[in-house]
């Protein structure tokens, strides 16, 4: 299996408050595991910048203009309580989404296996007018009409494993039957939507909210019961993964109780339905997770499942 790893340095200059957990050490963490001597044959790009076109098919242009008048020459600018922007925010989001479309260009020529983006800022939280939970730009949205209108994919399936809902994801295709969104996330909990009832106009969103203290077992049943009969019907010809690993037992932003196997288990089921419907075409995006540790060994553990098949 070839897997492909999107990075780049402007990541790390999109700067929060003092103690905000969105940070720009989370991508350092991911950069030191990803050193280690076993993940020397991912082969490794930089993320270039996304084009207006490509987002504004996610987001409208004039929520992208708005977004880039925000964007400081210096100090920082406050979209909302817990989403603000630095010098370097703009640059860091165009490449996130940059990255994303490139992950998913290299993967449907067949030039590798799977990618994986590892950006900064997230971007499930995004809608198409609104920016919040740290996130700007939809990555994965953005990736998935990309998919659609520079290769003529028909299905795609994003799905969620993120602690917290995309609700962006579900706002954003929300009465489109042609992507399907799946997501397991603590419920309770911020943004506190995403309860099983609510499955869009044309039924293609798939919820599936888990207790505060859900351990393996009941994510792992949680994805074999409510998410993975439904990608089989659906049939996606990509599988995008928006990958957030605060759902893990050490991190402070939720209550689940995952550890590494769990994101491993599931990156491969995900990968053995790209296998049945999709030639194997996986992309997957960095969302949350804010233990470092945490975060890293859940990153290593993912990148190696994609990396082994």
């Amino acid at each position: 299996m070839s897997t492909l790893l999107l990075h780049h340095s402007s990541y790390l200059d999109h700067l929060t408050p003092v103690g905000h957990p969105e940070r720009p050490d989370r991508i350092r963490a991911i950069d030191r595991i990803l050193e280690h001597e076993k993940f020397q044959p991912v082969l490794r790009d930089l993320a270039p910048v996304g084009t207006h076109e490509d987002i504004a098919r996610a987001h409208p242009a004039s929520y992208i203009d708005y977004l880039h008048g925000l964007a400081p020459a210096e100090g920082t600018s406050r979209v909302d309580a817990d989403t603000t922007m630095s010098p370097g925010t703009w640059e860091a989001a165009l490449r996130g989404v940059g990255g994303a479309c490139r992950a998913v260009e290299e993967v449907l020529t067949r030039k590798v296996n799977n990618a994986f983006s590892a950006s900064r800022p997230p971007g499930h939280h995004a809608e198409k007018e609104r920016a919040m939970g740290f996130c700007f730009f939809n990555n994965a949205a953005v990736a998935a009409r990309y998919a659609q209108a520079s290769h003529g994919v028909d299905r795609v399936a994003i799905v969620d494993f993120d602690v917290h809902h995309g609700n962006g994801t579900q706002d954003i295709f929300w009465d489109d039957p042609t992507v399907m969104y799946c997501s397991t996330h603590q419920m309770p909990l911020y943004p506190g939507s995403g309860a099983a009832s609510e499955t869009g106009d044309a039924n293609t969103i798939v919820n599936a909210p888990l207790a505060p203290g859900t351990d393996g077992a009941g994510f792992r049943e949680a994805f074999d019961i409510a998410i993975l009969p439904r990608l089989e019907q659906f049939a996606p010809e990509l599988v995008i993964i928006s990958a957030g690993f605060d759902a893990h037992a050490r991190d402070p932003l939720g209550g689940l109780n995952l550890v590494e196997a769990d994101f491993a288990w599931a990156t491969r089921a995900l990968m053995d339905v790209a296998d049945r419907h999709s030639n194997g075409a996986v992309v997957s995006v960095l969302e949350g997770g804010y233990d470092l540790e945490g975060l890293a060994r859940s990153v290593a553990a993912h990148v190696m499942t994609l990396m082994t098949g």
